[in-house]
């Protein structure tokens, strides 16, 4: 099976987030090709959420789990330790006051 290439994957999410009149931007753009994305959720009221792909060994499937929740300052901490020992790390940031990201929809999913 054929991976999309990670800048591939941001544009068409971006694009599906534009379509729901989500605003999300790129804060760290990552290598093109191969590159791991992180998505970060900004509920604008101070709190946000982390959220990456990780592989289930059990079932040989990705999935989006949360790396960080709580006060967006320490999430923030916790993408900043991502990136420092990832350089090629893609960083979106979804702002949305009702929590939407879209990340359990098909296609993103």
């Amino acid at each position: 099976m054929t991976r999309l290439t990670a800048e591939f994957w941001v544009h068409a999410y971006l694009a599906r987030l534009r379509f729901q009149e989500i605003p999300a931007f790129v804060v760290a753009h990552g290598d093109d090709t191969a590159g791991a994305v992180l998505i970060k959720l900004n509920t604008l009221d101070g709190q946000a959420t982390a959220f990456q792909r990780s592989f289930d060994l059990m079932s040989g499937e990705r999935k989006w789990v949360e790396l960080s929740s709580g006060p967006e300052g320490e999430v923030d901490n916790a993408i900043t330790r991502q990136r420092s020992f990832d350089p090629d790390l893609w960083v979106i940031e979804v702002e949305d006051r009702q929590g939407r990201h879209l990340l359990g929809e098909e296609g993103l999913d």
